[in-house]
This record gives C-alpha cells, sequence and structure tokens, in this order.
C-alpha cells in the first residue's frame, strides 16, 4: 500500500533509459585481427539500443589517464561507423573544471552517454555529486538515454564500486577496498575485465561484506545490456559471473587485522554466456 505521506517526486521510478556495462577491451575499428573477432559486437550492441536512427552519443573520456584523444578517436570512428551522426567529447581532470552550464543543451540533446575506461575513482570524484551527474540521471530514468560504461566506466555504474585489490591482496580479507559508486544500479557491484584477470576472490570479498548485494564479473569484449533497472542480457563473446552471497555462511571478513587469507562459504554463483537473462534482484528495491 501506497504511504500517504510519500510525495511522488521522492519515489524511483524504473528508468526508462538503459544501461550497457562493457567488461572491457571491447573491440573498436581497426581491431578486425584480434582474436574472437565480433566485427565489434558489443558496441553495436550499444548503438542498436538507441532507438534513435543516426544518434547522438557524448563520449566522457575523464577516467583516463593516457591518450584521451585517441581513446575519444577510435570512439568517434566507431560509433560513426556504427550509425551515429554525432560523436562529442567530454574531458575533465578536476571536479571544479565541471560547468553544467557548457554541457546542459549537449545532454539534453544526446540519445547517449559513453563512459571510457580508465581509473573509476577519477569518475565519481570528478563527477559524484555534481549537476552534470544529476542531470544524466535524470535523463537515463525519465528520457530513455542510453548509458554505457566500459572497464572502469562499468564498475562506476554501481554501489559498491571497488577501486582497489589486486593479486594478493584480494585474497586477504580487508584488502579490498569500496566505495560508493556513480549508483545507477544499487546493492549492485560490478567488476570487469573479469575472467581474464582473475578477479573472482576480491568480488567475493565484497558480496561477503554486502550479502544484499549481487556480484556482476563482466568479462573482456562481454557487455550486460539492463533494462528497466533489472532486466539484464549477456552479448558479446565472453560470460558474465553472478555472485549471490544471500546464503553465505563461515566468513572471516571481519578479521581484517590479523592479514588472514579470506575464507566463506555458501555464495551462490552463475555462470552466463551470450544471449543469457538475468533479473537482478529487488533486496532493497530502488524502483516502484
Amino acid at each position: 500500500m501506497k504511504n500517504k505521506h510519500l510525495k511522488d517526486d521522492t519515489e524511483c521510478p524504473a528508468p526508462t533509459g538503459v544501461l550497457v556495462l562493457v567488461g572491457g577491451a571491447e573491440e573498436k575499428n581497426g581491431d578486425a585481427d584480434k582474436k574472437e573477432s565480433t566485427q565489434m559486437e558489443v558496441l553495436e550492441a550499444y548503438v542498436k539500443t538507441i532507438k534513435v536512427q543516426k544518434p547522438t552519443i557524448e563520449v566522457i573520456t575523464s577516467a583516463g589517464t593516457a591518450d584521451p584523444e585517441a581513446s575519444f578517436r577510435a570512439y568517434e570512428a566507431s560509433f560513426k561507423s556504427l550509425g551515429a551522426a554525432k560523436v562529442n567529447h567530454i574531458r575533465h581532470d578536476a571536479r571544479e573544471q565541471v560547468d553544467i552550464n557548457e554541457l546542459k543543451e549537449r545532454i539534453n540533446s544526446a540519445d547517449g552517454v559513453f563512459f571510457a575506461g580508465g581509473d573509476q575513482l577519477k569518475l565519481t570524484s570528478i563527477y559524484g555529486g555534481t549537476e552534470l551527474m544529476y542531470l544524466i540521471k535524470q535523463r537515463y530514468i525519465h528520457n530513455n538515454l542510453v548509458v554505457g560504461g566500459t572497464s572502469a566506466g562499468a564498475m562506476a555504474m554501481s554501489t559498491p564500486m571497488i577501486y582497489a585489490g589486486v593479486g594478493r591482496d584480494e585474497m586477504i580479507a580487508g584488502n579490498v577496498k569500496i566505495t560508493t559508486g556513480l549508483e545507477f544500479l544499487r546493492d549492485v557491484c560490478v567488476d570487469t575485465h573479469f575472467v581474464n584477470r582473475g578477479r573472482f576472490v576480491r568480488m567475493a570479498q565484497v558480496i561477503a561484506t554486502n550479502p544484499s548485494a549481487i556480484g556482476l564479473g563482466i568479462e573482456e569484449n562481454t557487455a550486460l545490456v539492463v533494462r528497466n533497472g533489472t532486466d539484464a542480457e549477456v552479448v558479446g563473446c565472453g560470460v558474465v559471473i553472478v555472485i549471490d552471497g544471500k546464503h553465505s555462511h563461515g566468513s572471516n571478513i571481519t578479521n581484517f587485522n590479523d592479514e588472514e587469507l579470506v575464507s566463506i562459504r555458501g555464495l551462490q554463483v552463475d555462470i552466463l554466456s551470450k544471449g543469457e537473462k538475468y533479473t537482478i534482484p529487488q533486496m532493497n528495491p530502488p524502483h516502484k
């Protein structure tokens, strides 16, 4: 029953937009010699999800630390070859550079926004709580905006968000670091390059400390397309590994001062390949 004291503007409806979460290393123009060539299947899925002929796409390269112009040019060429009419570049290196007045018209005119890879902590520290991010979310919720992200750009979509913990660190209780992501998905942790870089244990740590959350580990050149905030489908040539900790037990995750290797029992794991569908459970429902 609806709470009569709850105002309509405080409710969070199911988004009309779509999320496309890419596991990194997706094929782009010029990658035809790649093993397991898919002719840009992942980026094509992103563009096709935008139900507009000749869409306008804003590419955000702020997470990257290498050559942002080269990164943008690769996406520009790829998206245009897949039918985009216009591909624009957004880049900020510091929070104080973000000016909504410069970008408001562009975001309102965009059909898609795509976050390139790099460092997810840069994305949250630059854009978290800004008017720019608020506008992107509003358009995603109410105006069919398709929001994509690859590698760090996909990891930043989630909450909780991993920002550190690799190698032996991920096996030691408490050594995986998490923070609040950009919250396009709540109670969902996204990790990328998942099989290629062996990131299962660090995701298991996150889920053991947040058992109401679901872990989505997305392999390279693979994507999870999420509609209505909950209905997901796998595209691309790899797998998505789902880790559910609702029934986990026997964890020593709180013994983080003892440098112990982590132990967790009772995790539920699903492995999903191309075409498989998955409904993200709503333990703390963000949508109606």
